[in-house]
């Protein structure tokens, strides 16, 4: 008994101990975003340090599957001063024209007399987010994905709210589920979900989608809709503790200017990277005790 009785305070304190630590505030939205952002920033300079491989797909169809024109493209990426430059180094493509499809390996495509090539092309172009001279530094691509394609940047978050939605395990790591939309319901801009990863605060998916729908008067006047507009992005975690976006997804309808109904999907990946400096350590702002 004497014995029981000697170990009581210590069975007393780490009890206390334990209890003060269950009492610990859990992180709000914002704070881990804030986090989030911060990291981004630091991210961001870190993956200008990769040469990798990018596959760029797209597609256009007519509302009832019909095919009318498709790239395949891919590039080599490198690092800048300033931003990503790419190389490509295979383009194959294909589309529909006077009855027949006409097949391509080079840029730019043949002339057509469809909107489609444009389409496909344009698409592609924007998604690659390819470095020029007389870009801004806020506008180019350091990652190899066009920079309005990631909302959850510290610039780009001070124009949503986020709230917490819960906590889950994804790809065998412990995340955040949160929601995120415009402060202003008036923006048609993007709203939808962001999987943050609890240790390195860094996004592991998010998926998005309009906030609201494109105005009357642009769909009436303009004849111009963008009905189930929406992408997602994944990222994965490399060797060195740097995330890098791996994949992004998209497919919708664009209706434009009375005389355009087409269903488009897009699909970008990134593959076989490799860090060309040895000697970038990685800190990330880490949860509080």
């Amino acid at each position: 008994m004497r014995h029981n009785l000697a170990i009581l305070p210590l069975v007393l304190l780490a009890s206390s101990g334990w209890v003060r630590a269950q009492n610990v505030e859990p992180l709000s939205a914002n704070e881990i975003m804030a986090r989030v952002a911060a990291n981004q920033d630091r991210a961001e300079e870190l993956r200008r340090q990769y040469v990798y491989k990018q596959h760029v797909h797209v597609v256009s169809r007519k509302t009832n599957g019909k095919l009318m024109c498709e790239e395949a493209a891919d590039y080599d990426v490198f690092p800048g001063a300033q931003a990503s430059s790419k190389k490509l180094t295979q383009l194959l493509g294909k589309y529909w024209h006077k009855g027949q499809y006409l097949n391509y390996s080079a840029e730019p495509a043949p002339p057509s007399t469809s909107l489609d090539n444009d389409l496909v092309s344009d698409f592609r172009s924007d998604l690659v987010s390819d470095v020029r001279e007389d870009l801004a530094d806020e506008n180019r691509s350091k990652d190899g994905l066009a920079v309005d394609l990631f909302p959850l940047s510290s610039k780009e978050q001070k124009k949503y709210q986020f709230k917490m939605l819960g906590e889950q395990a994804m790809n065998g790591r412990s995340v955040y589920r949160l929601g995120f939309e415009p402060k202003d319901k008036s923006d048609v801009d993007w709203a939808g979900e962001a999987f943050i990863d609890k240790e390195d605060f860094q996004p592991v998916l998010v998926f998005t989608k309009l906030s609201r729908k494109i105005p009357f008067f642009v769909r009436t006047a303009l004849g111009t809709n963008l009905p189930d507009l929406g992408f997602s992005v994944s990222y994965k975690r490399q060797p060195d503790g740097v995330w890098f976006p791996t994949s992004f997804g998209t497919e919708f309808r664009l209706k434009a200017l009375f005389v355009l109904n087409r269903n488009i999907s897009i699909s970008l990946s990134n593959s076989d990277f490799e860090h060309t400096h040895v000697d970038s350590t990685v800190h990330y702002a880490a949860q509080a005790p």
